[in-house]
């Protein structure tokens, strides 16, 4: 048996993963997921996974502990949980900061040049109804200021906007926060980067987002289960969003597999608001949970997940671990 074995590894990582790891540490990858590689017990007493498998739980006897190579770690406190404690979760959480602000940026400034009709009208070469907005002066409420919502504040400086800060947790000093009610009718653009929780879930809601300013874009790179997809339809539709991007998805492993296995749009097995976003709405982008793959940020996955191998070998516990505050809940 392996001392480790990975799941969801695409083939740049695994390149890298070979090329870095010392001599004596042993493990073994796959491009799936556990629910696709049809493995029936762990091949390793070390687990590894990114955010679309799920723990079988008649693995938790059998599994000392897993690591997420993921910046967020939701996924991993039902494992803690079901293990009563025993097995240590850990994940990496500064290692694609700059990648995901980026595409942040990249989304929101699409979204607000109307990139996607422009891709269209080159067919017929003309302008009209392609007239976008610039990011100066505009303001962006970035709602979840940590790691990488500090970067994306950072970004949208330099681009000149306004920016405003939402986090229970008030960790920077030269942020300006406010209440998200206070912030949202303000914002020409908002982008959710908070880890997921108990609490928030649905946060994103009509009900929430309905008091936005007509047009406002929204971009989500967190967790798709912040901004329940058929609300955003509806926010669509009214026209009190002008446009939706979104690198993460509300159930997010079956879509994937679906999409695998499929790459239809029009499966019905994918949720119906999800087919309405990705076929009948020109100011709608979808990327496929991509926002964290550069070249610098997968490099550094490979660094830190080595790094977090050889802690657990000598420590039995990982460098980087779920914040105790939150190993008590239940996602």
């Amino acid at each position: 048996m392996t001392d480790i074995f990975l799941y969801e590894v695409f083939e740049e990582e695994e390149h890298l993963l070979r090329q870095l790891c010392p001599p004596g540490l042993d493990f073994a990858s796959t491009p799936a997921t556990i629910q696709e590689s049809g493995h029936e017990l762990p091949p390793a007493p070390v687990i590894s996974i990114r955010t679309q498998s799920v723990i079988p739980p008649h693995w938790i006897d059998r599994v000392q502990a897993v690591l997420s190579r993921s910046a967020g770690y939701d996924h991993l406190l039902p494992v803690h949980s079901a293990s009563g404690g025993k097995i240590r979760c850990g994940y990496l959480p500064r290692y694609c900061v700059r990648a995901v602000a980026e595409q942040a940026a990249l989304l929101w400034m699409s979204l607000l040049r109307k990139l996607p009709l422009q891709t269209v009208a080159f067919s017929t070469f003309h302008r009209n109804g392609l007239t976008g907005l610039e990011c100066a002066a505009k303001t962006l409420l970035v709602v979840g200021v940590g790691n990488i919502g500090s970067e994306i504040v950072r970004l949208g400086r330099a681009l000149g906007m306004k920016v405003l800060g939402v986090d229970i947790v008030r960790r920077f000093r030269r942020v300006r926060y406010v209440e998200f009610a206070r912030g949202l009718p303000r914002a020409h653009v908002v982008v959710a980067a908070m880890n997921l929780t108990v609490e928030n879930r649905g946060f994103f809601s009509y009900a929430r987002m309905k008091h936005a300013r007509p047009g406002t874009v929204f971009v989500n790179v967190a967790r798709g289960e912040l901004s329940p997809t058929a609300d955003l339809l509806r926010l669509l539709e009214e026209g009190i969003l002008g446009g939706v991007a979104l690198d993460v998805y509300e159930n997010e492993p079956s879509i994937a597999r679906v999409l695998r296995k499929s790459g239809d749009l029009n499966d019905p097995r994918l949720p119906p608001a999800l087919r309405r976003l990705a076929q009948q709405h020109p100011n709608v982008l979808l990327t496929p949970h991509n926002a964290f793959n550069t070249v610098e940020a997968v490099t550094n996955k490979a660094r830190h997940t080595i790094a977090q191998i050889l802690h657990y070998r000598r420590h039995h516990r990982f460098k980087w671990e779920i914040p105790r505050s939150l190993l008590s809940k239940n996602i």
